[in-house]
Order: structure tokens, then sequence, then C-alpha cells
């Protein structure tokens, strides 16, 4: 197969380069407790969570009216199956949602929007996208990493009294930062923004433009050069998407989410006005990664969505069906499936609830719990749609449309299971989740120890980093030993008939195990601690048990001192937690137990041609064309697949 031919305008940086650009990005400071950063740390703060955090009256009713009218919508207007089958959501939804003022949610109210706090915008997006997942998809991107919320932290009062408005009700906006040959490396980005007078100038290509196809506006991440008066770096800008010089170049198809308005996007000359820049030269990674802090929340809640919806399927389709006697629910190996999805979905919920009310409140640092949240919630989503097809056995597998035709009840599963494989890899992939939260867990001690282990640092940086590490750890370390976690009546306000607390104590007594296996692989592996990326992994996927243990035992708690349904509520927190002590423990003997070594040098066989003898005997499907499209910047060839609806 051909190579895709290599950008001239293309950055070539080293491994080192790109991680100090990733690094410079991400916010340095900690001006507010984190209860995620504690527990990695071995510090079990349930004071930061509990009792739960609660809305104010207003918001409440603010966001129940809009549910009740959203509800309505979906019902009357929304047709799923159509969507699915001509792979377009029409024009008319697109417009009712509009006037609805759906598109302006999280938008402040004196701009025109709804003004709905996080936790109702989460719950309005888990609704619509149960009705359409790339209706879902289109809500989200418009709101939570399009234009109004990097415009909300970022903008200027004039952005935001031009743009959001707009953005409240009639335009709709997308993100693009991806490139055909960058993902979550951006210090390779290519599109450039040449300053000319007071305006930037912009060529470059951006790749899977989520409602690219549609939008009116775009936040563009484009590379400003270093020149006289200019400090230069990845930089954010509002660029119309009418512009001259924008091209939609393709609308992209994928395995799910099949009305997504996902594209090519070309630019060519494109002239934006200084004045739309979001913030300074330079800052454009830092709004992205910001903006995502909360953002990265509504891909979760829609997961909960589709939680809810499994275990409703299931529920319904188990009851129903009987297979040697007596319903399969009744069977073990079909009921410790439903057991999951129930479980499950009542914990996913609560980490999302309270992340998002924390969000909302503004007095927590929630960048690693909303990261836990889209991390654990993309995971756990797709394990519950693939045990609901397991369930539905070969109805499972078969299309609803299918399902329709001879007779049966239309349950879209397998569209369920496509349309949240997509989950894992937006908004950051598992991998690269992992890596980012792995990084956050670890800053305390990369900020007391980080020059011990750099190979670039002077022995007199090292001493004194050797110095303020020993302080450190001297305070620390010693608090690894014991805690509440150890006394048999900690956490007793957990117990109501169920008994929670020992799960409690299980976090307590975890967090600081799990601080101490980070310690000790910082002190064995050092410099090399960022390559162990299977360890890292693993962090964090046991700190993300461990955070949403936390939060299913304080959302039971809450909705029993509320006569909400306590009791089962108790019952479904006690059932996750003792699921999820079970993958902890096999996690942490996958921590030092494993075949990462191995594996490794499996991988460089396979790159070597070693083993391309196992490849033999098959035929290979794809054609021959380029992994990578090119993407040099010039003028467009293709026909501007554009289609903005009014």
């Amino acid at each position: 197969m051909s190579a895709a031919p290599e950008s001239p305008s293309r950055p070539t940086v080293t491994e080192r380069e790109a991680r100090q650009v990733a690094e410079a990005a991400r916010e340095q400071d900690w001006r507010k407790p984190s209860f995620a950063k504690e527990l990695f740390l071995g510090r079990f703060r349930l004071d930061l969570i509990h009792p739960h955090p609660l809305p104010a009256d207003e918001h409440v009713q603010r966001g129940e009216e809009f549910l009740a009218k959203l509800r309505d919508f979906c019902e009357t207007k929304i047709d799923g199956t159509r969507i699915e089958r001509d792979a377009l959501i029409p024009d008319d939804v697109i417009t009712g949602l509009k006037e609805l003022g759906a598109f302006g949610m999280k938008i402040d109210t004196k701009y025109g929007g709804l003004g709905l706090t996080q936790v109702y915008y989460n719950k309005a997006l888990a609704l619509v996208g149960s009705a359409s997942p790339a209706i879902g998809a289109l809500l989200s991107a418009h709101q939570s990493i399009g234009v109004p919320q990097p415009l909300k932290i970022f903008g200027t009062q004039e952005q935001k009294e031009t743009f959001l408005p707009r953005c409240a009700r009639t335009d709709i906006s997308a993100f693009l930062l991806t490139e055909p040959d960058v993902g979550s490396d951006p210090a390779r980005l290519a599109t450039t923004a040449v300053p000319e007078g007071d305006e930037y100038v912009l060529d470059g290509v951006k790749l899977w433009t989520t409602n690219g196809v549609v939008a009116d506006l775009l936040v563009v991440m484009a590379r400003v050069p270093e020149s006289e008066g200019h400090r230069g770096g990845i930089t954010a800008f509002v660029v119309e998407a009418a512009s001259e010089g924008v091209t939609v170049e393709n609308r992209n198809a994928f395995m799910g989410l099949r009305g997504l308005e996902n594209g090519v996007t070309r630019f060519h000359r494109v002239r934006v006005p200084a004045s739309h820049r979001i913030g300074e030269e330079g800052q454009g990674l830092k709004i992205a990664l910001t903006t995502l802090n909360t953002g990265r929340l509504s891909l979760p809640a829609m997961c909960v969505g589709s939680g809810k919806w499994c275990l409703k399927i299931a529920r319904e389709w188990s009851a129903a069906r009987e297979q040697w006697g007596k319903p399969v629910a009744l069977h073990e190996a079909v009921g410790s499936k439903i057991a999951f999805i129930a479980a499950t979905t009542f914990a996913l919920e609560a980490v999302v609830d309270l992340s998002s009310q924390m969000a909302d409140e503004d007095r927590n640092d929630i960048r690693i719990e909303a990261a836990l949240a889209k991390l654990y919630g993309s995971e756990m989503a797709w394990l519950m749609a693939d045990e609901l097809v397991q369930i539905r056995g070969g109805r499972g597998f078969e299309t609803a449309e299918s399902l329709r035709a001879r007779g049966e009840r239309a349950v879209p599963a397998e569209q369920m299971l496509r349309d949240l494989r997509i989950n894992r890899i937006f908004e950051g992939s598992t991998e690269i989740m992992h890596l980012l939260i792995a990084r956050e867990a670890v800053d305390a001690h990369l900020s007391v120890a980080g020059d011990l282990i750099d190979p670039e640092k002077s022995l007199g940086d090292k001493a004194r980093a050797g110095a303020g590490a020993g302080l450190f750890y001297a305070k620390w370390l010693p608090k690894l030993v014991a805690g509440p976690g150890q006394l048999p009546g900690s956490y007793g306000e957990f117990k109501h008939g169920i008994d929670l607390s020992p799960h409690l104590r299980h976090v307590e007594r975890t967090s600081r195990k799990l601080a101490r296996s980070t310690f000790y692989a910082m002190s064995r592996w050092q410099g090399r601690m960022e390559t162990k990326q299977g360890f890292l992994g693993r962090i964090v996927d046991i700190g993300a048990e461990l955070f949403a243990m936390s939060a299913a035992c304080v959302r039971a708690e809450h909705l029993r001192g509320r006569g909400e349904n306590g009791r089962e509520a108790y019952q479904l927190a006690d059932a996750f937690c003792r699921q999820a002590r079970v993958r902890v423990e096999e996690l942490f003997g996958r921590l030092w137990t494993n075949t990462d070594d191995l594996d490794r040098k499996v991988v460089r066989g396979v790159l070597s041609g070693t083993y391309e003898w196992l490849e033999q005997g098959i035929i290979d499907p794809s054609d021959d064309g380029p992994w990578i499209a090119d993407a040099t910047p010039g003028p467009s060839q293709r026909e501007n697949a554009h289609r903005p609806i009014r």
C-alpha cells in the first residue's frame, strides 16, 4: 500500500517536545480541593462529596419544566427509526429543537439561553439521546465543546454578546482540532493562522468535524507562527462556516450514530478577524482542555441513558422469554448479567450526578472526576449494551427493522451497541484518558520529585528536588499505613438495614494501597514510569472503581434521606460495590503479574514482520489507498457539502 505524502507544513517534533506541548496546555495549579486527586494520594476525603450536594430549588424548577417539554418533543417529533434508516436528522427536527431552546441549554439567560445547570443539561442529553443518539451528539458537540463553552470561560464580553445569542437559538457550532495525521498529539498540528494586519489567514484541513457539515460557527485550533509582535503557538478562533475558502469536502459515515453530521473541512486562505480569536495566542490547547473539564460530562450522561434503556429491555425481555420451564432471568447465567446492568446503571448515574452537581457548585476542582466519569461511563455502557445483546440472543444481533418485518417488537439492541462504540474514542480515547488521568493523579509526586527523575536536570536541580521530596514523603508516607478503613465503626451512618459502611472502609484502605503502589512504581521505574502505560491504566481503573463505589454509597444515602427508594438504592449500591471489589482485586493482581514485557516483544516482532507468515490464507478486502489522506494546504478540489439548516 502506498504511504501518505508528508505535508510540507507538518511540524516535525520529538517525543519530548510533544510531551512538553501537552504539559504546557494542562492546568498547572490546584486552587480548589479534588476528591479524586485526594483518592489517588491515599486520602479518602468523604467530606468533599457527603452529604450529597443539592441544586437550588429554582434550578430544579427550571430544569424540570424544560425536561417536560423536551420529553413531549422526543415522544412526538423524533423518529429514531427514520434517522437510523436515512442516516439523517430531518431539518424540521433540528428546527424544532432550536425553537424549544435545546441549543441554548447551557447558555446564560441574558444571552437568550435557558441557563440550565450541568445536572439538568446532562439529564436532557440522556433523555434526547435515548430517543436518538445522533441528536444527543449534535446537541452535545454544539454546547459542550463547540462555541458556547469556550466563550463562556475565555471569551470577551463583546464575543459573548456577538455569538452566544446566535448559538442559543439559530446557529449550530462545531469544534475543529483533529487533522488527518493529528489526533491526541497536537504538537504536530499543521493548520496555520498567519497574522495579516488585523486579521489571521487560515490554511489547513480538519478531520472528524462533528456538526461541521451543518455548522454555522466553528471553533478552530490553528498554529500561529512566531513573529515580531506575535508569541505564536496553537490558538483558538471562532470562524464563520460560510466564510470564503471554507469547504466541507466530505460527510463521513460511521459504524453507528448514522445521523451524525461529521465531515472533513478544508480552509484555504480563510480570513478571520483578530477580534474572533479566543484568548491569547498560544492558549488554544489550554482552552480546549479546560473546556473539556466539564464538557466531558455530557458523554457519560448519555451513557447513563443507555444503561437505563438496557435495563428496561433486559427486564421486560427476560421476564417474557422462558427457557426450560422458567423465565430466562431466573437462570443464573442470565441473571448475573441483569444484576450487572442494574447495579452499574445505578453507580454510573451516581458518578455523573455527583460530578455534575460539584461542577455547578464550583467548590471543587473536578477535572479528574469528569475524566473518570467519561472513561468509566464509556467503558461500562459498552459492556452493558454487549450484555443486553447476549441476553437477547439471536434477536440481539438482528436489526430492529428485521424484527418488525417478521412481527416482533423492534428492539434496536444491535444499534445501541454500534452507537455506543464511539464513546470509547470520542473526546479522548480510553487509552488517552488513562494517560491523562494518570498524569493528574501523580501531579503531587512530580511537583516535589519530578526533577529527580528528569534526565535533563542538573545535579544541583536534583539535589534541591531531593531535599524537597524528602520533606514531602516524610510526612506523606506514614499516613498511608493506617486510617479509618481499619476501624470497624467507621462510616456507621451508612448502615440502614443494609450496611454500606464496609464498602467505604474498603475504599479508604484501598485508596492508601493504591497510593503506596503508585509510589513504589515511581521509585522502581523513575523516568521510565511514563512508558509503563499498562500499569498506569490499571492504576487509573482502580481509582475509577473507587470513585464509583464512593458515589454509589453517597447517592444511596442521599436517596434514603429523601425517602426516594432508599432501601432499593442501598441494595443496588451494595451489589455494585461487591461487583466492583472483585474487579479491583483483579486489577491489583495485574499491577505486578501481567504480560506487559512479553507483549512489547511480540509487538516489535509484529512490526518487523517476524510473524507475517501468520497472516497468510486470507483475502484483504481493503483497497490500496493511502493510510492517511493528503492534507496539503491549498484550494479545495471538491464540491462543498456544507448544508446549513435554516
